[in-house]
């Protein structure tokens, strides 16, 4: 939970709410197939949901002041990883700076597989 007090008043922002802003932010990227479970605890989880949630493959880290996002997602088979890599790190980074005022610091966009 990343709180801060403004002049409105106390803010509470879920990592569970970071997660999927930046998974729908992800997954509408060209090139990105989907994400992809980034420990067991997700992959059990994925196993009994109906189809794919959009905080699969995201782990979120960090404060107010600036936080890290790690990624794993999977690519169409022949495209560009690193404007793959860079589009996505500026459109995260964008999204959350837009809808919650919190700068991303850093993201690191891990490539899990390769789809044709």
């Amino acid at each position: 939970m990343i709180a801060y007090e403004s002049r409105l008043g106390k803010i509470d922002i879920s990592e569970g709410y970071l997660s999927k802003l930046i998974g729908h932010e992800v997954t509408s990227c060209f090139g990105v197939v989907g994400m992809v479970a980034r420990d067991s605890k997700q992959k059990i989880l994925g196993k009994f949901q109906k189809g794919e949630a959009l905080d699969t493959g995201i782990k979120v880290t960090g404060d107010t002041n600036g936080i890290k996002v790690e990624l794993h997602i999977m690519v169409v088979y022949g495209m560009n990883i690193n404007a793959i890599a860079a589009s996505i790190t500026e459109k995260v980074k964008y999204a959350v700076k837009e809808t919650t005022g919190i700068t991303v610091e850093k993201v690191i966009v891990k490539i899990d597989g390769i789809k044709e």
